[in-house]
């Protein structure tokens, strides 16, 4: 876009690959190409990476698929991050509670570090703090403007970049093409979480656990004892003892791009946090004395833009099961639709991929059109509405990151565009480094305490 005078630009770097964000996706994109021998930097506005795996939840979906027949389907660098938080005793795996499948609930806290420590080890240059505010793409480069409030504007020259951003910062000022949701359906609500302690989980189960709370939630909204947002939401526990975590929040009609509305959306969702302490403390077995003790960093947004892809992931692939050839990770997690709701409509809405209950996820799906040195991962990766409510789970945009660093590191190599990679070489690399691209045939063990017992 070229908005930023060169003279304010205070330092510059170059790399090979630059991966912008760290949240899951990005932190696995980073590490994956950083195992060849092309120079890998990552910048990240907030000061920790991790994304939504640390700014807002405690829980890895997707691992698993939901239903009787768990299968384990993801595999690899991702598998190395919970092993890390197994060897400190900061995981357990929660069973399917909620309709997701079984969980890896983990410490965020403990994840954090975590992430440090994977990054340093692979020697990737990590930029924290960092604002990207513009793009400009020749043909063999990208030359990214980042804005740190010390250093002032900085750039970073690189020779392939990975979008991670989770908002399609880098594809939305390039003018690489993408939709916006909610400009052809309504975009899915945003939710602050929240973390209470001092909860009492013996007496909440003995009281008839998340029935009881399904019932009394439904019940408060119906009354007016308590304004509520929504008849639904979960409360789980964590691996701190005698604390819990909250999917409740729900803040509709508000577009989180916009920097006035995104501003209400803050407010209204803290002020529907504690309204969910008051309710929780008054009519909850095991609550009464239980406090919150934090917020999510910020409020979670479930889409932005949804960059348009050499190909989009649709609902069709997702009720025929589809295994394209090109296949670079597997999914098996629900379509999980947190919408707006209405009379006599459920709020969020559930739909379960039929069959054996796995797709695949094609290569394509994460190279943008008219780009031929970048990809797209996590949340703004190539996908309708109904199909990215399924395939949004963090375990399969870790996969993504995966596939997506050792095809830049593929393309480098090979000298080759991002769409000419060999798919085949790198459908290798990924099950050579652990991913699944074929349905196991054995049952993965989900009890709290399985997780060594799926290897």
């Amino acid at each position: 876009m070229n908005i930023i005078n060169p003279e304010a630009i205070k330092r510059k770097f170059e790399t090979d690959i630059l991966i912008i964000g760290a949240g899951s996706a990005g932190c696995i994109a980073a590490i994956s190409a950083a195992s060849g021998k092309y120079k890998v930097m990552l910048a990240e506005r907030y000061g920790f990476a991790g994304g939504s795996s640390t700014q807002m939840l405690d829980t890895f979906y997707g691992f698993f698929t939901p239903g009787e027949e768990t299968r384990k389907i993801v595999g690899g660098i991702p598998d190395q991050i919970v092993n890390r938080l197994d060897a400190t005793g900061d995981i357990f795996l929660r069973p399917n509670t909620y309709g997701a499948g079984t969980g890896v609930n983990y410490n965020p806290e403990r994840l954090k570090y975590v992430w440090d420590v994977m990054l340093q080890e692979k020697n990737v240059e990590v930029l924290y703090h960092s604002l990207l505010v513009d793009v400009s793409v020749s043909q063999e480069f990208s030359d990214c403007i980042f804005y740190h409030k010390g250093t002032g504007f900085f750039k970073i020259k690189a020779k392939r970049v990975i979008d991670a951003s989770g908002d399609a910062d880098y594809c939305h000022l390039a003018g690489i093409p993408y939709e916006k949701a909610a400009e052809s359906e309504n975009a899915q609500s945003m939710t602050t979480t929240f973390r209470m302690a001092n909860v009492y989980l013996d007496d909440f189960e003995h009281a008839g656990g998340k029935k009881m709370l399904s019932q009394k939630m439904k019940e408060a909204v119906v009354t007016g004892k308590h304004p509520l947002p929504r008849k639904e939401g979960s409360a789980h526990e964590m691996c701190q003892p005698h604390c819990i975590s909250t999917v409740a929040v729900k803040v509709t009609d508000l577009d989180s791009l916009d920097v006035e509305q995104i501003t209400k959306a803050e407010i209204e969702g803290r002020r529907q946090a504690f309204i969910y302490e008051d309710f929780f403390r008054a009519e909850v077995p095991g609550y009464t004395n239980s406090k919150i003790i934090g917020l999510s960093h910020q409020i979670g947004v479930r889409e932005t833009r949804r960059v348009y892809g050499l190909a989009r992931l649709t609902k069709d692939d997702f009720i025929n099961e589809s295994m394209p050839d090109d296949r670079i990770l597997l999914c098996g997690a629900p379509i999980e639709d947190h919408r707006k709701g209405s009379s006599g409509e459920s709020e969020t809405f559930w739909q379960y991929v039929p069959g054996r209950g796995v797709y695949g996820v094609s290569y394509k799906t994460i190279v943008p059109q008219q780009s031929n040195t970048s990809w797209m991962v996590g949340r703004c990766f190539s996908a309708t509405h109904d199909a990215h409510a399924s395939c949004r789970s963090m375990a399969q945009t870790m996969a993504m990151g995966q596939a997506a660093g050792l095809a830049a590191v593929q393309s480098l190599k090979l000298d080759t565009s991002a769409s000419d990679v060999d798919v085949k070489y790198l459908q290798h690399a990924l099950i050579t480094s652990g991913a699944i691209l074929d349905l196991p045939q054995q049952k993965a063990s989900t009890g709290r305490n399985d997780w060594r017992k799926n290897f």
